[in-house]
């Protein structure tokens, strides 16, 4: 098998042209697709409907192209939307692709592997609890297995799409004589992201899983994953995974590598993961080491300290912009200003996702000859 990771600029949520261009030019074949991200421009909260709009348009598109129905290529492919491009990020689409009749791999060398998973449909009373966290679990092991990762240290990218409730979902939980995790929906956005994080972890082997319980989400964040990236939204109900690793069953010149934020100016971080994906650091980066960056993926949040590194941040305090929004700009301003783009994927909350502050930061690279 052989990925190919395609990133394409989008001037609305609704903008597939760019992906109808690659596939008409013959440099992707819409069949191959299995998962697609974005990140889409509206705030990012619960009332952000610019991420189901941005699905139900690509899906069609997809569907369209490849003259499947939009329910065949909603069961087929991953489509994961994270709201929200605060300062100077840029939207765009992130297309996943997987051509199963390429070339063998060459021995010995690992490549870019993907594999996606989805869970059941969660009733609200379940959502930020220990059903999420196991199902999301099993999830990242089917996933695994589906890209032919036999060991989690290959594993260097989770990205996880995962349900929030809102006020009729939790008037369904009432009805049938159930509490829910959080009665607040935006709060719930932050419980489903953690139980889902937590999910990661226990699949991944990061911590243990009796220790990923009810009383640990959102409230033990010395539990956490430093590969998992999870992103709610009101568009769906269930979980959907991706797992993005490197594996010796692919071919292909794609290599992902990662690390891990330790604040949100941990500017080292990034660099660290250049130099592990085979491109040497530097500000700014050569045109041609530019060029071989093909996607950088990272969260971002808010320590709960109320400090970075020592000096005092206001992003709790301010009640009119929500904390996860100032995150994602300053992040993205850090990691683009390395970067020499704005098209980053930069996803905000990142409960159980890094350390508390921070969080995973991933590239994909195209290796060289």
């Amino acid at each position: 098998m052989q990925a190919a990771v395609h990133r394409i600029p989008a001037d609305g949520p609704d903008d597939v042209a760019g992906l109808v261009t690659l596939v008409r030019d013959g440099r992707l074949d819409p069949g191959h697709i299995v998962a697609v991200l974005g990140k889409t421009e509206g705030n990012g909260c619960v009332n952000d409907f610019t991420r189901g709009f941005a699905t139900a348009r690509l899906k069609a598109a997809i569907a369209e192209l490849s003259g499947r129905s939009a329910e065949q290529v909603g069961q087929d492919v991953i489509f994961v939307m994270s709201g929200g491009t605060e300062g100077g990020l840029s939207p765009h689409w992130l297309v996943f692709a997987a051509d199963r009749d390429s070339s063998p791999p060459v021995a010995g060398v690992k490549r870019l592997a993907l594999g996606t998973a989805r869970t059941r449909s969660f009733l609200p009373q379940e959502v930020g609890r220990q059903p999420q966290i196991s199902a999301t679990a099993d999830a990242v092991r089917q996933a695994m297995r589906r890209a032919g990762i036999t060991e989690a240290a290959d594993v260097h990218y989770v990205q996880v799409k995962c349900p929030l409730l809102t006020r009729a979902r939790i008037a369904e939980a009432h009805a049938a004589g159930a509490t829910v995790a959080i009665e607040d929906t935006y709060a719930s956005m932050g419980w489903s992201r953690a139980a889902s994080a937590l999910g990661v972890a226990v699949a991944l082997g990061e911590i243990a899983a009796d220790a990923a319980d009810d009383a640990s989400v959102c409230r033990n964040y010395a539990l956490h994953s430093q590969r998992a990236s999870t992103s709610a939204g009101v568009e769906l109900t269930e979980n959907q995974v991706l797992v993005v690793g490197n594996s010796a069953a692919w071919s292909g010149d794609l290599l992902i590598a990662h690390d891990v934020m330790a604040d949100a100016i941990d500017a080292a971080a990034f660099a660290r993961a250049l130099t592990a994906g085979g491109i040497a650091p530097a500000v700014p980066l050569p045109p041609a080491a530019a060029a071989r960056l093909v996607a950088v993926l990272a969260k971002a949040d808010a320590s709960h300290s109320g400090e970075i590194r020592g000096a005092r941040h206001t992003m709790l305090d301010d009640s009119d912009i929500p904390a996860s929004r100032h995150a994602r700009a300053l992040v993205g301003g850090v990691l683009a200003a390395l970067a020499g783009t704005t098209r980053l994927f930069v996803s905000g909350g990142a409960e159980h996702q890094g350390p508390d502050g921070g969080g995973p930061v991933a590239v994909i690279v195209r290796q060289g000859p």
